[in-house]
């Protein structure tokens, strides 16, 4: 009986990634995403349990330093809440973006063996990170209920944030995950671009601190619409502003426009790379 075969043809360097082949390849992205939930908690004494442990600790020492030392405004929200509800989108958006940028680097003994669409390297790291994120919900959920915190019907408006911080850790991980096959001095900055991001970001103080003069340059942080728009979504207040919805959404779809256009450039010399 004859074997399958399938013919490889070298795409364009500047062309776009085929999303049927991606389709065709679900399975495998399916795989490589529980995959990468596996290798993150082997081995550790508690397991998936971190994923409670870290937004819990970060939460209790924000709140400790930044909001009873600092005294800074949480615009009348308890500033566990204030800072929980900002943290969650942040870390998902942190650990994707890690785990992203390293994807090809670490998959690169399986790419030189097998045929998988590349895209599915960074795409599938940044997926894996969903799953931290429903469960540290959980956390988010019962602080909620003890300072008598309640949703409105906003909420409903909550997935199309996580999406938004999906869309920025991948179109982010799109270039750095190929800058990284050729320089690995990406993983080594990746903490302090974390660090300084962070800060760049609306999580342990409100937007409004941020003077008006600025605000224009400030919103190009895709991360600023997703941590005020989640916010917003779970404890109500002041309704994201239209226009910084809009520019950082734009500034999303720009950098994974041209992330896929890089990313599809060096596609073909990332196995001789690693």
């Amino acid at each position: 009986m004859a074997g399958h075969h399938q013919i490889i043809i070298a795409q364009q360097a500047t062309r776009l990634p085929d999303l049927r082949e991606l389709w065709a390849f679900r399975e495998v992205l399916w795989i490589l995403t529980l995959r990468d939930l596996r290798i993150r908690y082997k081995q550790t004494a508690i397991g998936i349990a971190w994923a409670l442990v870290q937004p819990l600790m970060t939460m209790v020492v924000f709140s400790l330093i930044f909001g009873r030392l600092g005294k800074l405004p949480s615009e009348g929200l308890p500033y566990p809440v204030f800072v929980l509800t900002a943290l969650l989108p942040w870390q998902l958006f942190a650990r994707a973006l890690t785990a992203g940028s390293s994807s090809m680097v670490s998959m690169g003994g399986m790419m030189a063996k097998i045929y998988f669409p590349r895209l599915i390297a960074p795409l599938s790291s940044v997926l894996s990170g969903v799953i931290d994120f429903a469960i540290a919900f959980a956390l988010l959920i019962a602080l909620m209920v003890y300072y008598g915190t309640w949703p409105g019907p906003q909420i409903a408006f909550a997935p199309l944030f996580i999406l938004l911080a999906l869309a920025a850790a991948f179109s982010v991980s799109l270039w750095l995950s190929a800058v990284n096959t050729e320089y690995r001095d990406v993983q080594h900055a990746m903490p302090f671009i974390t660090q300084i991001w962070l800060f760049l970001t609306p999580v342990i103080y409100p937007v409004a601190m941020i003077p008006e003069k600025w605000k224009w340059l400030y919103v190009l942080n895709p991360m600023v619409s997703v941590v005020e728009g989640f916010r917003w979504t779970l404890v109500g207040g002041r309704t994201p502003e239209a226009w910084v919805l809009a520019v950082s959404t734009f500034s999303i779809f720009v950098l994974t426009l041209g992330g896929l256009v890089y990313f599809a450039r060096f596609e073909r010399k990332f196995v001789d790379r690693l």
